[in-house]
């Protein structure tokens, strides 16, 4: 990997919109790919490592659920970091303590020692790899700002697509250990090489005379609480298919793979991605986000309606992917229409702690759920947690004077 020292001075202003930021937007694909793809993998190891370790729903859940907790939260660090030095240091720092953590879960002979080595390498990593290269490569370009974030984060969807069957392939053949170490020698290539994309954003958007706002002033803002309240809510209902879809199926004996729906929910969202980021440079940000919050919280309906049949789960993982990657495509634009792109780092980084609170919160809670009442009631749970969700979301208002303030 690249020496993690801090980046040269940055380009200049009239670098914006060029081919280096399109250099970043790559580095960004890759670096998303690789580290969301692995997080989402998880569903893949999930009745593996639990069987191992005689453990239940909840108890296996707490793996993902630090995870997400901590690679959110510790977005509100790595973000301002990188709008300091740089994202290349910050990417290698994250690449190596992420292919450490996966050797390290390989290894370990109790869940407890699991939720330290995968929590915190895997946490760490997608840190270091998704809030400062997402924030570059807003900070990059101005005029195709949301078709870059659109392509920078459809790596989430296409790595989901990939890793989980692969994840599921190589368990099948060499059990969930060995997986672990196939895909620790992975991460280090792939983010390796991504670092070396990583470029230092323009001088015009690290502008020391407008310096990014403090937590308190964020919060001091209307539309920002009313965002940040949102993605909590819609958090705690979003990562219950990643990680419960192959014990549902399995409870029901649904023939097929479970992998599978799970990369049709990173398949989709890569057009949610690509085409309502693609759509937003037409029409509002603001509206076509909160779109997308309205359709995941309906496509939990059809999870519920699916019962045991393949086809319509495949109908749901579809529909939930777009919106998902309209959300997720969307909402650095978004921000950055209601703050403005100095400190852009900060700003996401502290928005998507909101994230990390519902993926702490959510998955052991709706395992609770499914060991107490069953997943019929689990799904309704969250399908109406989504719904709240949509609701607040609409209250979000890009006003005229807020779009001047920032």
């Amino acid at each position: 990997m690249t020496s993690p020292h801090t980046d040269d001075r940055p380009p200049p202003a009239d670098a914006v919109d060029s081919a280096r930021a399109w250099i970043v937007v790559a580095a960004a694909f890759v670096s998303t790919f690789t580290v969301f793809g692995i997080a989402y993998s998880f569903g893949a190891f999930f009745t593996s490592m639990a069987d191992e370790f005689g453990a239940d729903s909840s108890a296996t859940a707490v793996f993902f659920a630090l995870t997400a907790f901590l690679y959110f939260l510790l977005g509100a660090v790595t973000g301002p970091i990188a709008d300091r030095i740089g994202p290349r240091p910050v990417m290698v720092v994250g690449g190596v303590i992420m292919t450490l953590g996966l050797f390290a879960t390989s290894k370990v002979d109790s869940l407890w020692l699991g939720y330290l080595t995968y929590g915190l390498g895997v946490g760490i990593g997608v840190a270091c790899g998704y809030v400062p290269m997402v924030a570059a490569v807003a900070q990059w370009f101005e005029r195709r700002r949301t078709a870059a974030l659109g392509i920078a984060v459809a790596g989430i969807g296409v790595g989901t697509l990939v890793t989980a069957p692969l994840a599921e392939w190589l368990i099948d053949r060499h059990g969930w250990r060995t997986t672990y170490v196939i895909l620790a020698v992975g991460t280090a290539i792939a983010l390796g090489i991504a670092s070396l994309g990583a470029l230092r954003p323009p001088t015009i958007n690290t502008d020391a005379s407008a310096p990014p706002a403090s937590v308190r002033d964020l919060f001091r803002r209307h539309d920002f609480r009313v965002l940040y309240l949102a993605t909590f809510l819609m958090s705690l209902a979003l990562f219950a298919p990643f990680v419960f879809m192959a014990g549902y199926m399995d409870e029901r004996q649904i023939p097929g793979s479970a992998a599978l729906i799970v990369g049709l929910i990173g398949a989709s969202s890569v057009v949610g991605r690509l085409g309502l980021g693609a759509l937003a440079a037409r029409t509002s940000c603001l509206k076509l986000f909160q779109l997308s919050f309205l359709v995941l919280g309906l496509s939990l309906g059809l999870w519920l309606a699916a019962g045991d049949s393949y086809g319509l789960l495949a109908v749901f993982a579809i529909t939930l992917g777009v919106a998902y990657g309209g959300i997720i495509a969307l909402a650095p634009a978004v921000v950055a229409e209601l703050l403005g792109t100095a400190g852009l780092g900060k700003a996401l980084g502290v928005q998507f702690t909101a994230a990390g609170l519902g993926g702490l919160i959510g998955p052991p809670a709706t395992g609770a759920i499914i060991d107490g009442a069953g997943y019929t009631t689990a799904i309704s749970a969250a399908m109406v947690v989504a719904m709240v969700a949509w609701v607040v979301v609409i209250r979000a208002n890009a006003r005229p004077e807020v779009r001047r303030e920032a």
